[in-house]
């Protein structure tokens, strides 16, 4: 399916230091079409950890008819907001109200991208994010951070790639840094979610459970949930977050292909009530759910 791409709209947010830049990647063809939140992680790159980063996973799922909205947040580097800025340097509640703007201003980004107009089904919304993406995800869904709620009941599906687990095993370079990790309470995120780790992810600078961390909100969160763990993988599954990336430790082309596979069929169930979920072949890994 032939794609396009719009970058980046512009969205003026009243108290945000910046203005929201989306970009947008769409099917050129059909209607009542699902929309995806996808939420970057941090990196060494510039600007990977915006709206410019995660092409394979944006490009196939638009590829597979879905409507992809990618913010940049406040904690991307692309940006360079000063280390004063209220919320730096991870604005972790500012990322998540990001996703709740896109679901609110779902009008201008129509107006913005033509090509949209009366083609986005709006009852349909996942939210996907990587890392501290991950986290954003989480928020939406119904994990709380320092008691802070911002669950978006418009969103009725997540995915989490590498996402944060519990407060309690993460690092004393954490805990002086970003404190807020520590206050993680996944006891009501009830929504759907797809946890995806990868069992070579130690993430030895964030926690010191090891690989097992990237699972937590699977087996912490009340929700239904599916628990894909990836063999061989470490934190950029193969290279997700773009092309030939050179911070990529673990680069696998066939690796990035099983995400891609294995996310889009669980979106699918979730927003589309296809039953492909469960016919996917993992050669790359094990799938549990509860």
């Amino acid at each position: 399916m032939t794609v396009f791409t719009v970058s980046p709209v512009v969205l003026d947010v009243p108290g945000r230091p910046v203005d929201l830049q989306v970009k947008v990647s769409a099917p050129t063809e059909g209607a009542g079409l699902p929309i995806l939140l996808l939420s970057h992680g941090q990196g060494y790159s510039n600007h990977l950890s915006s709206l410019n980063g995660y092409a394979p996973l944006a490009n196939h799922w638009a590829e597979q008819g879905f409507v992809v909205l990618q913010p940049t947040h406040l904690s991307s580097r692309s940006l360079d907001l000063p280390a004063t800025t209220p919320g730096a340097p991870m604005f972790w509640r500012e990322r998540a109200e990001d996703m709740s703007h896109l679901v609110d201003r779902l009008d201008e980004i129509e107006k913005a991208v033509p090509q949209l107009q009366g083609r986005l089904d709006r009852t349909r919304i996942a939210v996907v994010g990587h890392s501290m993406g991950g986290h954003t995800a989480s928020l939406l869904l119904g994990m709380k951070t320092e008691g802070v709620s911002l669950r978006d009941d418009r969103i009725k599906a997540g995915v989490l790639l590498g996402s944060t687990g519990r407060g309690d095993a993460v690092t004393d370079v954490v805990k002086e840094n970003y404190s807020f990790m520590q206050t993680a309470d996944f006891s009501e995120m009830t929504a759907p979610a797809l946890v995806v780790a990868g069992d070579a992810d130690a993430s030895a600078h964030l926690t010191t459970m090891g690989p097992d961390w990237h699972a937590d909100p699977y087996h912490l969160a009340p929700g239904p949930k599916v628990l894909l763990t990836l063999f061989g993988a470490e934190h950029g599954f193969g290279g997700v977050s773009g092309y030939d990336v050179a911070e990529t430790t673990d680069e696998s082309p066939e690796r990035v292909a099983a995400v891609q596979r294995l996310t889009t069929a669980y979106l699918r169930s979730q927003l589309l009530g296809t039953a492909d979920w469960q016919d996917v072949v993992v050669d790359q890994g094990r799938v549990e759910s509860k």
